[in-house]
């Protein structure tokens, strides 16, 4: 049976839409996603905006969905049917627009982690950064906009740039002192921004490696189409092979158009998985005694 349903994943820094088109969350066909920023908006207002902007591009109504489920912030989200945990939701995100992964790397605003898979999703084990701020979404947005470049334009110019010089500081407030000492001293833009990344991609490798990641690892979150920062993690991560007593498995970073909206996609896929369950419960005979 054909089931619509929604996931809205409630980040620090944005809301997330999907609706999917299923077969109890099998073979699912995403219809329409939706991203808006917070920034200083009521939550609630832009959980609600992002999730009529996401049913209006699919064509649906709310009534149409038989499950819209949330992840992240358990209590953005106020009309939601149930919740699935943030690793559950990005691992099946991932694997949907990434068939072959096996490892999710997930750069979210306040925090990055690491999660193991098997082939059906589901979570093995994972590692979660404990460091401050520096290796996070936010923390990379704060430079950007002290250097006044464009979010989007981050990964372009760090990636033109052939100069880096490592930001060394793990405390986010420490690390943007290293940027505006770099600005003092007349570096260029895209140099401070692959120094930064550098530095990002630095801890999200020994993340990987903590949470012995293997084989194809999906890149999600809003650092996802962030090109200078996953074209140095690639580069880092061959480097890396050769490091140790024992050979390390090569590591397979992809990225891909719905990486971004992941989370929302998987909340979609498994409301749909569990309001199929919950119908066949429904419809099962009850025992007598």
């Amino acid at each position: 049976m054909t089931h619509l349903s929604a996931g809205i994943d409630a980040g620090s820094s944005a809301i997330k839409v999907a609706i999917a088109r299923s077969e109890a969350g099998q073979n699912a066909e995403i219809l329409a996603t939706a991203v808006q920023r917070i920034r200083r908006r009521n939550v609630f207002d832009v959980v609600k905006a992002t999730f009529d902007e996401g049913c209006a591009s699919a064509r649906v109504a709310e009534r149409d969905l038989c499950y819209v489920a949330s992840t992240g912030d358990v209590d953005a989200v106020s009309f939601a049917t149930g919740h699935f945990y943030g690793m559950t939701t990005h691992a099946r995100g991932a694997l949907h627009a990434i068939p072959d992964a096996r490892a999710v790397l997930d750069l979210g605003a306040l925090h990055a982690r690491a999660i193991k898979m098997d082939g059906r999703g589901k979570v093995l084990g994972h590692r979660m950064t404990s460091q401050c701020a520096s290796g996070t979404g936010q923390f990379l947005e704060n430079i950007a906009r002290y250097l006044g470049v464009p979010l989007e334009d981050v990964g372009r110019l760090s990636r033109e740039s052939s100069q880096v010089e490592e930001v060394s500081s793990i405390c986010a407030v420490l690390a943007e002192t290293d940027v505006i000492n770099m600005v003092a001293r007349g570096l260029k833009t895209g140099e401070i921004l692959r120094g930064i990344h550098l530095s990002i991609a630095g801890r999200l490798v020994r993340l990987l490696r903590s949470a012995a990641a293997e084989g194809v690892v999906a890149v999600t979150g809003g650092l996802a189409d962030d090109i200078g920062l996953i074209g140095i993690l690639r580069e880092l991560l061959a480097k890396d092979l050769g490091k140790g007593k024992k050979p390390l498995p090569p590591l397979d970073i992809r990225s891909h158009a719905l990486s971004p909206v992941a989370g929302a996609i998987g909340a979609a896929i498994l409301g749909a998985f569990r309001f199929d369950q919950l119908q066949r419960r429904a419809q099962q005979p009850s025992l007598s005694v």
